[in-house]
């Protein structure tokens, strides 16, 4: 399936009509556009979610009912933004004579929309981050335009998530253009090379990821390119954790390794153990007792194997558990290897492997940890399990973890990200292509947002958020006071 030349120009083209309209629509009415489209999207889930179950594997109860019900709980959310009005970042700045730069003029600043969207959808998710996800809700939310590039992994069912939320946007009132999809790799590439897209979003590898960031960087005029890509979420367990509670730790590390097959961005892909933790056949085990489960589709399947031969033929790794897949079936694998060895063994065992494998690192002490840590690629989480006893030896840590993550977890699994207001799922390169924001909770708007001030204007003609009797009553900050 794959979109053709002149419908990939129609789409484009009404996006980019649509854009100024957009722009031009209130705060409230696009909450009453994503309420509408939540609303339909949960209306049809009978429909929706076993064509999900057909096309990725993945069961229809718990997992797919669980991930729609987060899908249309975040258009709902951006809602709740949206009426709240804080996005706007309304600042105003009356005149100042005695300003002690100078006589100041009148300058107001917000935020307007940047434009047409692109969105690459992932593959692992195919409603919380894929047609109707995360990417798609807040650049609708910050009020623009998207063009939705299909995931290969879900074609049929990305078709008809996006008719269901194209005709459910437009009935509640939003112009025509504001919302379509498109299928194949050369018109996404042909897309994010269209001068009229403004700003890209993607979630998968980090090649892919990459070499779409290139193209957005590398256009006439670059485009800001937000890619969430791959990380491998080390875990830190601390003596004290192992001594109080090691079979939890275990029971709760296994369990998150192995959610969704491993197929996580968040997965836990690296537990450091201290030397002689004595957890060795507990981790066995309850690897071994791991059932086996699909995977996405083939491509996926054949790359983590892949994958996985390279980290089991280095010498220095001794295979802890064995799950050699069962047909479709694919049990975990877990891999441990020392601290040194690890260090010596360079990228090959840094790398994500994406499934349901991870390895364990065995360290010496604070000071190799420490080593091991300024080691490790930046990515999305880094967690700790220790004692509240410990928490000096945790402060020495938490420099290091804060250099890798944008997202640090006490006593608690990376698996699962919440959509809130504080979330933060981000991370430096290659987590993501742009550390300063986040692909989750609702901050994800501001990606699609630009500043802009107003100086000197008289109040008619004025964004309403900046006029001076505030008709929208929105947070503001006046002349440096929050009001």
């Amino acid at each position: 399936m794959e979109t053709d030349a002149n419908e990939l120009r129609r789409v484009i083209g009404a996006a980019a009509e649509a854009a100024p309209k957009i722009a031009e629509s209130t705060p409230a009415e696009r909450a009453t556009w994503l309420r509408a489209a939540a609303d339909a999207l949960d209306a049809a889930a009978d429909e929706l979610i076993p064509l999900a179950a057909k096309e990725t594997h993945l069961p229809e109860a718990p997992r797919l009912r669980g991930e729609l019900a987060r899908t249309t709980f975040q258009l709902r959310l951006f809602g709740e933004v949206l009426t709240d009005g804080a996005f706007l970042r309304a600042t105003v700045d009356h005149a100042d004579p005695r300003w002690p730069m100078g006589p100041r003029p009148d300058i107001r600043r917000t935020v307007v929309p940047i434009g047409p969207a692109l969105v690459f959808a992932a593959s692992n998710f195919p409603f919380a981050f894929s047609v109707a996800g995360g990417d798609t809700a807040s650049a609708l939310a910050a009020g623009c335009p998207v063009v939705l590039k299909a995931h290969p992994g879900h074609p049929g069912l990305s078709t008809r998530t996006g008719e269901v939320l194209r005709e459910a946007l437009i009935a509640a009132g939003a112009p025509a253009g504001i919302f379509d999809v498109i299928h194949g790799v050369e018109p996404g590439v042909t897309a994010l090379k269209d001068p009229r897209i403004a700003a890209a979003a993607f979630t998968g590898s980090v090649p892919g990821g990459r070499a779409l960031f290139d193209i957005a960087v590398s256009r006439p005029a670059p485009i800001p390119f937000y890619g969430e890509l791959g990380s491998v979420n080390p875990v830190v367990v601390t003596p004290g954790a192992v001594k109080v509670r090691g079979a939890e730790v275990v029971k709760g590390y296994v369990g998150s390794f192995t959610l969704g097959t491993g197929q996580f961005c968040t997965k836990p892909g690296l537990l450091f153990l201290p030397e002689g933790h004595g957890l060795g056949d507990a981790l066995r085990d309850a690897a071994g007792a791991a059932p086996g489960q699909p995977m996405l589709n083939e491509r996926i399947a054949g790359g983590f194997t892949h994958d996985l031969a390279r980290l089991r033929d280095q010498p220095s790794v001794t295979v802890l558990a064995s799950g050699d897949p069962d047909g479709d079936l694919f049990r975990p694998t877990l891999l441990t290897v020392r601290g040194e060895d690890f260090r010596q063994a360079g990228e090959v065992l840094r790398n994500e492997c994406f499934g349901p494998s991870s390895i364990v690192v065995t360290y010496a002490g604070q000071g190799e940890l420490l080593k091991l840590l300024d080691e490790l690629e930046p990515g999305l989480t880094a967690t700790v399990h220790a004692e509240e006893t410990e928490a000096e030896d945790v402060r020495v840590l938490l420099p290091a973890l804060t250099r890798l993550a944008g997202r640090l977890l006490w006593n608690d699994w990376p698996t699962g990200v919440t959509v809130s207001w504080a979330q933060q799922h981000g991370g430096p390169y290659p987590a993501t292509t742009a550390p300063t924001t986040t692909s989750v909770g609702t901050a994800a708007i501001e990606r699609f947002l630009r500043p802009v001030a107003f100086q000197g204007f008289p109040d008619a003609l004025l964004p309403p958020a900046l006029r001076e009797a505030n008709p929208w009553q929105l947070p503001r900050r006046v002349d440096g006071n929050r009001s």
